[in-house]
């Protein structure tokens, strides 16, 4: 195995890694805001996407396409959030898991009767095509550069909105102590509004983000949803460093498992059934990784402590 391979996974996990951080993001910080559990997360992430493949599709430009997923992924969260959640804050969490969980069938069967049952494809703009070099001599493709620094750029843009702003300061309350921030003043209904709209966003950018290297399909978000809530457990919930590390983590854990397991079987068993082992072993590496980091801190590595 050739070293230019393997720095070519970590970039794949890199990428996978920053991609999932937005997905993860939107989730942790609704859920640390809200204390909600938001199965439909992954549907907004649908959203996005098909909002970006049928905008580029009508006018040809990736950037429309970017705005459009941002923006009918955060219109769809405000409606979700006004029309549903609302309801169910005051709920058992078995209530909300329900509730979210019949948006995810009525997303998909919306979906479905407005775009098809058939995968639509974002091509990336041809600004964004092709091969770079890097130093070593490594061909990587432009454009899952570009997500590395598009999540890396996000990732900044969140530190500095709940760390340097306002509406920051009100979000970092209103996860400590909803019921004072709401005597001091402050429109809890608005800011749960903003902070829905918000993960809302980050997931429909994922999801066009995504769409431009894998086809758009009904159903995307749940396989992408479920590595969220692995990433949010493993860096601790309500915590946006905790999910940029734990993203990370992830990406990297499943991408080099699939390189690496396979290689170590065919060491100690035999090779004819080494690739399967490895590649069945590979896709539990990520369970793996989330069950000794409990061990070790049940909260995450960055929840607050008990």
């Amino acid at each position: 195995m050739s070293l230019i391979l393997i720095l070519e996974q970590v970039l794949n996990g890199l990428q996978a890694g920053v991609m999932l951080f937005l997905m993860a993001a939107g989730l942790t910080l609704i859920f640390g805001v809200m204390g909600l559990i938001n199965l439909a997360h992954g549907s907004l992430y649908m959203v996005g996407a098909f909002a970006a493949a049928g905008v580029a599709a009508a006018t040809g430009s990736f950037l429309l396409a970017l705005v459009a997923a941002l923006v009918a992924a955060a219109a769809a969260g405000v409606v979700v959030e006004t029309v549903v959640m609302r309801r169910l804050y005051a709920r058992d969490h078995l209530d909300q898991v329900l509730a979210t969980f019949a948006l995810i069938l009525i997303f998909s069967e919306l979906t479905r009767w407005a775009f098809g049952s058939f995968p639509l494809y974002l091509n990336p703009p041809d600004w964004l095509s092709g091969p770079v070099t890097l130093p070593g001599g490594i061909r990587y493709p432009v454009y899952r550069l570009a997500l590395i620094g598009i999540g890396l750029a996000v990732g900044l843009g969140l530190w500095a909105l709940t760390r340097r702003t306002r509406l920051g300061i009100r979000i970092r309350a209103g996860e400590n102590d909803r019921e004072m921030i709401a005597a001091l003043g402050v429109d809890i209904g608005r800011l749960y509004t903003l902070v829905f709209a918000l993960g809302a966003a980050l997931a429909g950018l994922a999801g066009a983000l995504v769409g431009a290297i894998q086809s758009v399909q009904v159903g995307m978000g749940e396989p992408v949803l479920i590595l969220a809530f692995v990433v949010i457990v493993i860096g601790g919930i309500g915590s946006i460093r905790g999910a940029f590390v734990g993203a990370l983590l992830v990406g990297l854990t499943d991408t080099l498992g699939g390189i690496f397991l396979p290689e170590l079987f065919k060491l100690v068993t035999d090779p004819a059934t080494a690739t399967q082992a490895g590649a069945s072993l590979s896709s539990m590496s990520i369970y793996i990784l989330m069950s000794l980091v409990l061990i070790w801190r049940p909260t995450g590595l960055f929840g607050a402590k008990a």
